[in-house]
This record gives C-alpha cells, sequence and structure tokens, in this order.
C-alpha cells in the first residue's frame, strides 16, 4: 500500500530535442520555477561566468552543449520529479536512447522560427516505438516564430501525431505578451524580463473577456485571439487524455525558457497530466510498479563526476518495490548479493543521501566496478531480468594510444571505464597490445573521448583515423575468424568480451563478405543483445 501511494505522485520524465532548441534552458527553469534552485543560470552567459545546473561537465560549459544526460530531482506541489536532460546532438543519441528507456514520458521541446527539425524527428520515433506519451514545448516565443497553426500543422504531418494546443500565444506578428489557458479560459501576462531568464516573474491572470485585459492588449491583438479562440474550438482536436496516454495525441503549450514565459503553466499542467511510472517488461512478464517486490535497472554509468575522490556512479531506475539504504539485493548479471549502503540522488553534481525511494525514482548508486548499463537489480529470490538495452552499431573507427607509454595504466583505466559507461565500444586487434580500436556513432565523441583521457585521467593520446563504416559481429567462425575469405580489406577485432567481429569500408563489401563466407553470419550487435537502428538519416 506505501508503494502505490508513493509511486502515484511520481513523474519522470526525459526532455528531447533537436540540438539548440533551449532543451538544457528550459530544464533550468523548471528547476527555478519548482524552487529547486534560486537563479538560473544561463549556457550562453560566459561573461557572469554562470552555466547551467544540468550541464555539470567541463566540457559542456566550455562548449555550450549537453554530451551526457543529467539527472535531475525535486518536490513541486505535492509530486516527485524526476527530470532526464539528454544530449540532443545525434552523435550522442546512443546516451538518449538509454535515458529515454528509464523515462515514463517525454518533453518534445520546438523552436517556435525552426519547427521540427531532423532529430527531433529520430527521436520522436523512439518515443513512438515505445508508446511514450509525448508533451511538445513551442520554445522561443521571445523572438520572432513561425505562426501557430502552421507549427501544429507541421507537427501533424511530419510527426504523425495529432496536436493539442493547451495554451494559444496572446499577440501578433511574433510579438507575444502571454499565453491563455484554455482550460481555464483565462489569459496571463507577463511582466517585462530585466533579468535576463534567471529569475521568475510576476504575471497577471484574468478573463479574455475583462475590459482590463482588453485594453492592456489593445483592440488588434484581443481581436486576433478572440477569433483564434474561436478556430480552435471550431476545428481543433477534442482533449482524450486516453489518446495522449496512447502517444496519439500531444498537448502543446508555447512559451520562452529564456525569459520564463509560459514556464511555470506549462509545469503545473504537465505534472498534472504526465503519467505516474509505468510497468516495464521483464522476463517474468511486466513488472508493475504497485508490486511490493523490488527491482529495478541501470540505465547510466558515469565515472568521476566528483573529480576529487574520482568515483563512479551508476543510476538506476526503480520499477517495483521499496528501495531502503542500506538493504541487499540480487544483482542478476553477477549472480552475487550486493548490499546498497551509499545511495544518492542527484540535482546535477549536488547529492543527498537517499534513506528510501519508490517506483519511479532514479537514484546513483556507488560503483565498485560490478555494474553494466543494462542491469538488473531485484529482490533476493525474486530473480527477473529486464529486457536488453539495445547495442547501435559504430560507424567511425579510429586507433587510439598513450602518447606517453608512461602513462599506460591510466590509459588502460580510462579507456575501460569509458566504454563501461556506454560513451564508446572499445576492440583489440590480437596480439595488439599498446593501442585500441574505438568506435562511436558521431565524430564528436572522438573530441570528448580526448577531452576526457585528458582532464579526467591526465593522459594525451595519439589518434588515427580508419577507413571503415561498418562494423558486424561474426559468429560460426569461432577462433578461427581470421580466416575469414574475401575480407582482406577489413579488419578483424575482438571487443571488450572476446567476441571477433570485422570491420569494413561499406555495405557492398561487406556483400562480399557474406558471399565468400556462407557459414558465418554478420550482425549488426553482439551475439548476446539486440541490435538498434541508429536514429538517423
Amino acid at each position: 500500500m506505501e508503494a502505490i501511494i508513493e509511486t502515484n505522485p511520481r513523474r519522470t520524465f526525459a526532455i528531447i530535442s533537436h540540438p539548440d532548441a533551449g532543451k538544457t534552458t528550459l530544464t533550468e527553469k523548471l528547476l527555478l520555477y519548482g524552487g529547486a534552485i534560486h537563479l538560473a543560470g544561463s549556457v550562453k552567459s560566459r561573461k557572469a561566468q554562470k552555466h547551467a545546473v544540468s550541464d555539470w561537465m567541463e566540457i559542456e560549459k566550455q562548449r555550450g552543449i549537453s554530451v551526457t544526460s543529467s539527472v535531475l530531482q525535486f518536490d513541486y506541489q505535492g509530486y516527485r520529479v524526476n527530470i532526464l536532460d539528454t544530449p540532443g546532438h545525434q552523435d550522442f543519441s546512443e546516451d538518449t536512447y538509454r535515458t529515454l528507456l528509464a523515462a515514463d514520458s517525454a518533453v518534445m521541446l520546438i523552436d517556435a522560427a525552426k519547427g521540427v527539425e531532423e532529430q527531433t524527428k529520430k527521436l520522436f520515433r523512439v518515443c513512438k516505438e515505445r508508446h511514450i506519451p509525448i508533451f511538445t514545448f513551442v520554445n522561443k516565443l521571445d523572438r520572432f516564430g513561425r505562426n501557430p497553426f502552421e507549427l501544429m500543422e507541421e507537427i501533424e504531418k511530419v510527426l504523425g501525431i495529432r496536436a493539442y494546443p493547451m495554451n494559444w500565444p496572446v499577440g501578433v506578428d511574433g510579438n507575444y505578451q502571454g499565453v491563455y489557458n484554455r482550460q481555464l479560459a483565462q489569459v496571463e501576462l507577463f511582466a517585462k524580463d530585466d533579468s535576463h531568464g534567471q529569475r521568475a516573474l510576476p504575471s497577471t491572470t484574468g478573463s479574455v473577456a475583462d475590459p482590463v485585459f482588453r485594453q492592456a492588449l489593445g483592440e488588434a491583438v484581443h481581436h486576433a485571439l478572440c477569433e483564434d479562440i474561436a478556430l480552435l474550438d471550431l476545428a481543433g482536436d477534442q482533449f482524450e487524455y486516453d489518446k495522449v496516454a496512447r502517444g496519439e495525441l500531444t498537448p502543446m503549450f508555447f512559451g520562452s525558457a529564456m525569459t520564463n514565459f509560459g514556464v511555470q503553466p506549462f509545469l503545473e499542467e504537465f505534472l498534472r497530466l504526465a503519467p505516474p511510472p509505468a510497468p516495464h517488461r521483464s522476463s517474468a512478464g511486466f513488472v508493475s510498479p504497485d508490486s511490493d517486490v523490488f527491482s529495478a535497472f541501470v540505465f547510466k554509468i558515469q565515472a568521476n563526476m566528483n573529480p576529487a575522490h574520482r568515483d563512479r556512479i551508476a543510476f538506476i531506475r526503480i520499477c517495483s518495490g521499496k528501495f531502503a539504504r542500506g538493504m541487499s539485493v540480487y544483482h542478476v548479471q553477477s549472480g552475487k548479493q550486493v548490499k546498497l549502503t551509499q545511495p544518492q540522488q542527484f540535482l546535477a553534481q549536488e547529492r543527498t543521501l537517499v534513506e528510501e525511494a519508490f517506483p519511479g525514482d532514479i537514484i546513483g548508486l556507488f560503483d565498485p566496478g560490478i555494474f553494466s548499463i543494462g542491469d538488473t537489480l531485484c529482490q533476493p529470490g525474486q530473480e527477473i531480468r529486464f529486457e536488453d538495452f539495445p547495442v547501435f552499431p559504430p560507424e567511425q573507427f579510429a586507433r587510439v594510444q598513450a602518447k606517453d607509454t608512461m602513462k599506460r595504466k591510466q590509459f588502460v583505466k580510462g579507456m575501460a571505464q569509458l566504454t563501461q559507461e556506454g560513451a564508446i565500444q572499445v576492440f583489440r586487434q590480437p596480439n595488439a597490445v599498446e593501442s585500441f580500436v574505438v568506435g562511436v556513432v558521431g565524430s564528436l565523441q572522438f573530441e570528448v573521448l580526448q577531452y576526457r583521457l585528458k582532464q579526467e585521467y591526465g593522459v594525451d593520446i595519439l589518434m588515427h583515423p580508419l577507413p571503415y563504416g561498418l562494423a558486424r559481429w561474426v559468429t560460426g567462425q569461432g577462433p578461427n575468424a581470421p580466416a575469414l575469405k574475401g575480407m582482406d580489406n577489413g579488419m578483424v577485432l575482438e571487443d571488450v568480451k572476446g567476441r571477433p567481429l570485422v570491420l569494413v569500408a561499406n555495405e557492398w563489401q561487406l556483400k562480399w563478405g557474406r558471399d565468400n563466407n556462407p557459414g558465418v553470419a554478420f550482425l549488426a550487435a553482439p551475439p548476446n543483445g539486440p541490435a538498434a537502428e541508429r536514429p538517423s538519416a
């Protein structure tokens, strides 16, 4: 009973968008209005040395982009909010994909001027496949943007999901003064922002028919708003919560994260409508969050969040039962019981010790090196295994070695830890001792690898790009993988578990290899795990 009472107010969601749509800024403002922070830092405000709370890694602060998911938690009006701020750049889509597996809903951020962009389409498809409820926030109304009706039509045509505006921008020609709340039939006008979005703004609320608001808006704006409201009520979709829950209808909100325009109304309405924790698929069927039996899975591992301690944190999503500090759980992959003595919750790098947690919560566990992404934790004697995380086949490769051979120990440790994070995939050539072959899905991951090895492990590296575009694991050859026929232009490697794979330049070479080795299967993922098509063009 306690688990049910505690679970229902949990809201665990990911924020997804194309790069530069303002995703991290929106995250900051949700924290601001939720009372978790009192002054929002802007990723653009370099002179004041203010950075977004969720962008805690030094390279994120320097580049103004997110390169890893952040976990942020706070309480607001009786809800426990778990925000998963994901990277927008397609080179880090693996991290975003894994994070979405821990979310119960998603907020899709769209730039009011640019509309639906490429990375938004790809991440939307991932949510759609998993039937995750999607809420849309049209951002940057403080700048000139496209007509709201045009944006609605584009969402419906390009993404194939109906849109229901929960509010509507008040203003004409990209000059907006507030929003109209359709459910409450109220206009909310915002004060002018002279703090550059660092503080929560006061607002004035009232009826659209009130002469005071009519005068404040001006005749042209008031008339345009009344026409828009009438058109939406006459021709728009009806709001049906069941369709939202099935991912067929997206509630649509308008605002500006940078100036705090419309953020608080969005937060309150989103928390009211967003679903509580959902069941998760396992080897024993769907695990209900109402179950008293504890279960969780690891969806993210992050090394060196605290540079002073060089620690390693495994983030878990609790799926059922009650978590208590110091409890012993069964780690399915190792077959051993583990005592969880230092559970933590996060506001980016800031941590608090957790005494108890419930389904939907995200907590961090100190990891001495036993956890991997996708691992299952459960109650002893109640063994289950959550579905495997998909693996993205790498598309770019480079040979990497330490510039200074005296730093080899640090180099090997860094490569091992970053591999366990899922940030890169590491392979070895038989008999090659001094170097690794690194595989990634995007070139920016190489830059992050080089930066983190230098900053976190004190290792400068030499990196030599390799002329391959495909990696395929091979079965049916065993230790004789080097004897593959027709693969003279490829490279035969082993992954960290000793499984053979081959790198080839393109699909034509791969077909040539298949034709010449009829008894061999060429797999896009390791034999023990499912593959995933990278959400890219």
